[in-house]
């Protein structure tokens, strides 16, 4: 004979039966991790842009094995730098990496502040830890 308990009730569950205070379930992938972290960092990012960041992300070596939340913030500011600034056009003129990326920091900037993404502070500009070939 089967003992009958009775049940607990969950006061603290919406609807569908999740408690209100469940983690939400972990990233099935590696793709779904990295967008959910640039969700986070850049929650103004267009669809359009943030689909580019993420194949960014996903396609450099450098980012591989690196946290989602890592990977998404140096794919973002890589991809700003690339396609919303004259970062490129620096190079080709001569500049080196160093001295582009300090020119080109306030439109950088501006393009992460527009996502609601945090800027990159000057001291910082020019300490990139990815390093992709620009």
């Amino acid at each position: 004979m089967r003992c009958s308990r009775p049940r607990r009730q969950n006061h603290g569950a919406r609807a569908g039966g999740r408690p209100v205070s469940a983690p939400l379930p972990p990233p099935r992938n590696r793709r779904e991790a990295v967008a959910e972290a640039l969700a986070r960092i850049a929650p103004r990012l267009p669809a359009f842009e943030a689909d580019a960041t993420l194949d960014r992300a996903l396609a450099s070596p450098g980012l591989r094995g690196a946290a989602p939340e890592t990977a998404a913030r140096l794919a973002l500011v890589t991809y700003a730098r690339h396609v919303f600034t004259d970062y490129d056009e620096l190079l080709g003129e001569g500049y080196d990496r160093d001295s582009a990326r300090h020119f080109v920091l306030d439109d950088l900037n501006a393009a992460l502040i527009a996502w609601g993404a945090p800027p990159i502070p000057e001291e910082e500009a020019e300490a990139d830890p990815e390093d992709d070939p620009d």
